[in-house]
């Protein structure tokens, strides 16, 4: 705010900001602005002087080069005419002024270097003795300005050839014997000065190092595999490949220069040593090595990571095979790799990326390098590092997968693939995918187990109970390796040879085994930038144990497993189940969650890191998962440890149990993913509320159906098979007709349609009907046959998949007893060569001699003898007859009876269920019926009471009737032979005792007594006696007389 007044006088401001302050702001700001652009101005002159500079010094270069090649052919001739011997020499100016002059984008200058190699050889071939033609005198008194220009004259060569490549591509593999060709001249001169036996070898390779020569030969060495794709492998060694074999070899000591240091006492012979060019057999290689160069300038990166080297050059695969050249350059490879992440060049294209090729270059030599009895411990975690390394960078195997899906024998009858969260990458060639998976074989990975576990005790050195650092070492190199590799190819090739040729899976126990004894795990974490410090110990073992021994108990037989105890003691593998029970809530419940949209994406192959903690955890909560419930397969069988070992203790809460039935809560996942560790009768009580929930939501719906009894199955079929889901889903009412065509008495209010239910199931599963056959336990399973006895077979599969899934909707327990590899389709499981001996046993113990047994050859069809069963293939050979009975053979008619239950039955309801529960869930215990337990949730009515003499009576009559005439008392009363799964306390209205005849009278006490199925309910006379009770009760429930007697 200012004053008004006279307007000459100054105005102020009374806020105390002055004028003076704003202007001599705005100066300073003026003054760093002129400053900064005086600055930027003097920076861009300074360029520009240095651009000029560079610019003027190279035409001055230009010039001076042009003047020295006029005199240069008047000296030597502009095609070498006036060159001889003695030019070659350190005193001739004939080599300074080539090298000096040459451009290898001057075709003139091509010429004459051409001219001069063709010449260079001419003369070692006349005298044999190279080292005198460059040195006359003495060569070691010469030694700087010899060295100097031998590698400035290989690098001249190299450029030559990499400069005029396209034009020569035709003669880029060409071998020496095609001498007149330039690209021969000029690589064979360096395969002359790369001649290891030569004493300046160290020096030329180490300045074709540093001059980067190998970025050139990788693109001369593409664009001769380029040119002789269609061609075939010439077995002579081209000079191309020879030079690749002289600088791969150049390893071992050298001298602080980069010279090797040879002995005074072998110079002499060093320098009179002769040469073969093409010296690819050599067994024997002096030792030598270049200073440290950048890694990105290498062989590895730069040859190593073009696409299927070894087909053009087999000769440079033998050498690099040998025991030195591999060790040294993958344990560079190992340094390289885990320092720096751009080491590679850029990828040829999105189809050939430099990890793979390199990878898969790198796994063909490795199988010849482990068969090697004297294979270094160090190497193999060298390979295991960087081939994890490297398999962790691959784009994903999508012609791989697809082959997988489409020839694998063991894969699933109806498996869903979720597309929702694939995602696009780049595909990779397919012959490039090929390589690397032909590779990784059963036999490399069997001398890398071999290699890695050989001598390696698990107690020896062990301190405080931690295992000694060369077994954490081998356990967590081959669990890192193994657990990318299951996770990136079809592992049905590999896993048989793990299972069964190495020893994997005990050595992996074994490891387990001390550490949970001890209760100290090994951090595992410096195998991957991607685990951190604090990760459990046993999750990368688990990661490979639990996949291997899972594949190792799918054809394992049951001689191996419960008598021999093979591959894990019995007792083994009740710790076992302790180790993977802790592990597996450890994950599902401890570890903080995530939705389960976000794991899908996060741990889906086409994405994340395999070696990352959010993947590993996923992949060890499944695997560990599967093999558990495997085990209590093998349990079920025949117990060797209590059911309740595979329980955990927590999941009993009544709070684990109300978030069970509440999706993306971690109980519901744990519901979903592995139910054994919930009891049994917790997951019946959520069976039976999400049964109740599924009747509420479509009780709506009434249906009423007449059935003649002496026509039940075809009126049943033709009634049910017209109605909707809904329709089945909600109520059904039924009326019986007799043989008279007159309708029965009794009002259906549960109890007639209960007694329908098991009428209709022991009319249609009797294998009199044709549609079911009867293992030797007599146990039912789908007739194969059935399309001879039924034309509409399928149809009456798909009914009976809807009667039993009516029945238990309705909680009817039906008696069933279906074969347990029957039992899976209904799980959507695979059936596997242990199932076999529930359906044949005899062919089972014939397929067993088969497998240890003494063999004899047998034509079993025509043409049979020329299909021959060996040891490499008898392991599939077996399991494709196991899986022809257990899956083939009944494929259609299982689908069928799936899709008609399914209509009423998710499978979400009964996946929390192994199959001897869900065989518990059909038909009830098949223990007697307990008595006291019925007695104890019984109500009384019409003035009886629990103390009156006639129930007193009764529960002992009850209590001693035989098994069969208790389940046919339970039956007169419920409608149903098998009281509920968890007892009679939920039994639905509650069963109810009813007095008749309240005078007793002689007529009243000769009646029978008679039953309300639809309210459980007996009405029962006050009988006099217990043989009076006993006699009546046996004929009332022995009758069979319908609902008439009523």
């Amino acid at each position: 705010m200012y004053f008004s007044g006279d307007p000459s006088r100054k105005r102020v401001a009374l806020g105390g900001k002055s004028s003076k302050e704003t202007d001599a702001r705005k100066l300073i700001e003026q003054a760093k602005l002129e400053r900064r652009r005086r600055d930027e101005l003097r920076i861009q002159n300074s360029k520009a002087l240095k651009i000029q500079k560079c610019f003027r010094g190279r035409k001055v270069v230009q010039a001076e080069r042009s003047k020295m090649r006029e005199q240069f052919y008047i000296n030597f001739g502009n095609r070498c005419q006036k060159v001889d011997r003695g030019c070659f020499d350190t005193e001739s100016e004939f080599l300074p002024q080539l090298l000096f002059l040459f451009d290898a984008r001057n075709i003139g200058d091509v010429s004459v270097l051409v001219e001069t190699c063709r010449i260079l050889h001419q003369f070692v071939r006349d005298s044999g003795d190279v080292v005198s033609l460059f040195a006359s005198t003495n060569y070691f008194s010469q030694r700087a300005i010899v060295d100097n220009r031998i590698k400035r004259l290989a690098y001249a060569c190299l450029q030559a050839v990499h400069q005029n490549r396209n034009q020569l591509k035709d003669q880029l593999l060409a071998s020496p014997e095609m001498g007149d060709m330039p690209t021969v001249v000029l690589l064979e001169a360096v395969v002359i000065f790369t001649n290891l036996k030569q004493p300046w070898a160290c020096k030329t390779v180490s300045y074709l190092s540093q001059k980067r020569a190998l970025s050139l030969l990788r693109d001369i060495v593409r664009v001769g595999m380029e040119s002789a794709k269609n061609q075939d492998v010439s077995r002579t060694v081209s000079s191309l490949e020879q030079v690749l074999i002289n600088i791969v070899c150049h390893k071992g000591s050298c001298g602080p220069d980069g010279d090797r240091e040879v002995p005074e006492t072998q110079q002499s012979e060093s320098i009179t040593r002769q040469i073969s060019p093409c010296d690819a057999q050599n067994k024997e290689r002096s030792p030598s090595i270049c200073p440290n160069t950048d890694p990105y300038w290498s062989f590895s990166p730069q040859i190593l990571s073009l696409p299927f080297l070894w087909r053009h050059f087999p000769s440079l695969k033998k050498v690099f095979s040998s025991e030195t050249l591999i060790e040294r350059y993958i344990h560079q490879m190992a340094v390289c790799l885990h320092g720096d992440a751009n080491v590679l060049p850029a990828d040829i294209s999105c189809e050939f990326p430099g990890y793979a090729c390199l990878l898969g270059n790198m796994l063909e030599v490795a199988g010849s390098a482990f068969s090697r009895s004297n294979c270094s411990f160090d190497m193999a975690i060298d390979f295991a590092a960087v081939s994890a390394y490297m398999l962790e960078a691959l784009p994903p195997m999508k012609s791989l997968s697809r082959g997988s899906r489409r020839n694998s024998i063991l894969n699933e009858d109806d498996m869903e693939i979720d597309e929702e969260h694939i995602v696009e990458h780049p595909t990779m060639n397919a012959d490039l995918e090929q390589q690397i998976f032909n590779a990784i074989d059963p036999h490399l990975l069997q001398h890398m187990v071999s290699v890695l576990f050989k001598g390696v005790s698990l107690l020896n050195g062990s301190h405080r109970g931690v295992p000694q650092d060369k077994v954490v070492s081998a356990v967590g190199a081959m669990c890192a390796f193994l657990h990318i590799t299951f996770n990136t190819f079809p592992v049905e090739r590999i896993m048989t040879g793990l299972a069964y040729r190495t020893e994997l899976v005990p050595m992996l126990w074994k490891f387990m085994k001390h550490c949970h004894e001890n209760q100290r795990w090994p951090s595992l974490s410096d195998l991957s930038a991607n685990l951190p410090g604090d990760a459990p110990g046993w999750l990368l073992p688990l990661a490979v144990f639990c996949p291997v021994y899972k594949h190792m108990l799918m054809i394992v037989d049951n001689e191996e497993f419960y008598e021999k105890e093979k591959p894990l003691a019995l007792a083994d593998i009740k710790s076992l189940i302790i180790i993977l029970r802790h592990a597996l809530w450890q994950l599902l419940w401890m570890v903080p969650a995530k939705s389960f949209n976000l794991i899908k994406s996060t741990t889906n192959l086409s994405g994340g890191k395999r070696l990352s903690v959010d993947f590993i955890q996923h992949r060890v909560s499944t695997v560990t998962s599967e093999l558990l419930t495997q085990l209590e397969d093998w349990n079920n069988r025949r117990q060797f440890t209590a059911p309740s070992d595979f329980h955990a203790q927590e999941a009993v809460d009544e709070s684990f149990l109300s978030q069970a039935v509440i999706e993306n809560t971690r109980a519901y996942e744990i519901l979903r993913q592995a139910p054994f560790l919930v009891p049994f009768t917790s997951r019946v009580k959520i069976f039976t509320s999400q049964l109740r929930d599924a009747r509420q939501r479509d009780g709506f719906a009434r249906n009423r159906i007449s059935i003649r009894r002496n026509r039940i199955f075809e009126d049943a079929f033709n009634k049910l098979g017209e109605m909707s889901g809904a329709d089945l889903r909600g109520l059904i009412r039924v009326s019986y007709v007799n043989e008279f065509g007159v309708e029965e008495a009794g009002i259906d209010g549960g109890g007639i349609f209960k007694d329908f239910m098991e009428n209709i199931t022991r009319t249609a599963f009797d294998m009199q009907y044709g549609l079911f056959k009867e293992t030797s336990d007599h146990l039912l399973y789908p007739n194969p046959g059935s399309g001879l006895v039924h034309e509409q077979h399928l149809k009456f599969f798909h009914f009976l998949g809807i009667v039993l899934g009516k029945a238990m909707l309705e909680g009817i327990l039906v008696d069933i007893p279906f074969a347990t590899f029957f039992l899976s389709k209904l799980k959507q499981k695979y059936n596997y060569l242990n199932d076999l001996p529930s359906l044949d046993p005899e062919l089972y113990r014939h397929l067993i001699f088969l497998k240890y047994g003494e063999q004899t050859e047998e034509e079993l069809l025509p043409g049979g003898k020329d299909m021959r069963v060996t040891n490499e293939n008898l392991i599939t050979f077996i399991h494709l007859i196991a899986n022809h009975r257990l899956n083939t053979q009944i494929r259609n008619q299982s689908s069928h009876f799936l899709r008609g239950f399914q209509q009423l039955i998710e499978n979400e309801w009964i996946s929390m269920f192994n199959e001897h529960e869900l065989q518990l869930l059909i038909s009830g215990s098949l223990e007697g019926m307990d008595v006291d337990d019925l007695r104890s949730y019984t109500h009384y009515n019409g003035g009886y009471d629990n103390k009156d003499y006639v129930i007193e009576m009764f529960w002992e009559v009850l209590k001693n009737f035989s098994l069969e005439n208790q389940k046919k008392f339970l039956k007169f009363v419920t409608g149903c032979s098998r009281g509920p799964l968890l007892g009679f306390k939920y039994l639905e209205p509650q069963f109810c005792i009813q007095r008749t005849a309240t005078h007793a009278s002689e007529e009243d006490l000769e009646r029978l007594p008679t039953s309300a199925t639809c309210m459980n309910l007996l009405k029962l006379p006050p009988y006099k006696s217990k043989i009076q009770l006993e006699n009546k009760l046996l004929y009332a429930i022995n009758a069979d007389a319908g609902f008439d007697l009523s």
